[in-house]
C-alpha cells in the first residue's frame, strides 16, 4: 500500500463531521454500520471515519438518493463492486507477470543472438 492509499484509510472524521459533510443524520450512519455497509474505527465508543469510508458513504448515498436503490440492493452492488476491483487487481498482476516474462525472454534471445555473432 502506498502513502496515498494509507492516508485514505487513516481514521480522521468524527460522525458529526461526516454527517455535516454528507448532509445525513447520524442514525443513518449508525444503521449503515450496523448493516455492515461501512466499518468506521471504533475507539472509546467514538466512531472515526477515513477518507475511504466517506467515499463509500457518498457512493451509498448516491445509490439510495439519486437512483432509488434500497439497502439490500446497495449491499449487492457493493459486493459486486468489491469483487470487480479484486478481479481488476488480479488482471493487472497477471499482465505485469506476462510483461516481465516477455522482457526476460526477449533479453535472453538478444543475449543468445549476440553470442552467436
Amino acid at each position: 500500500m502506498n502513502k496515498r492509499e494509507q492516508d485514505k484509510t487513516r481514521p480522521l472524521y468524527m460522525i458529526s463531521v461526516v454527517c455535516e459533510m454528507l448532509d445525513v443524520h447520524p442514525q443513518t450512519l449508525r444503521l449503515y454500520e450496523k448493516e455492515g455497509l461501512v466499518h468506521p474505527l471504533r475507539t472509546n465508543k467514538q466512531r472515526l471515519y477515513s477518507e475511504n469510508d466517506v467515499e463509500r458513504l457518498t457512493f451509498i448515498l448516491q445509490l439510495t438518493r439519486e437512483m432509488g436503490v434500497n439497502r439490500a440492493g446497495v449491499d449487492i452492488i457493493l459486493r459486486m463492486r468489491h469483487r470487480m476491483e479484486a478481479l481488476h487487481r488480479e488482471m493487472e498482476d497477471m499482465v505485469q507477470l506476462l510483461e516481465d516474462d516477455t522482457r526476460r525472454s526477449f533479453r535472453e534471445r538478444i543475449r543468445r543472438a549476440l553470442r552467436e555473432d
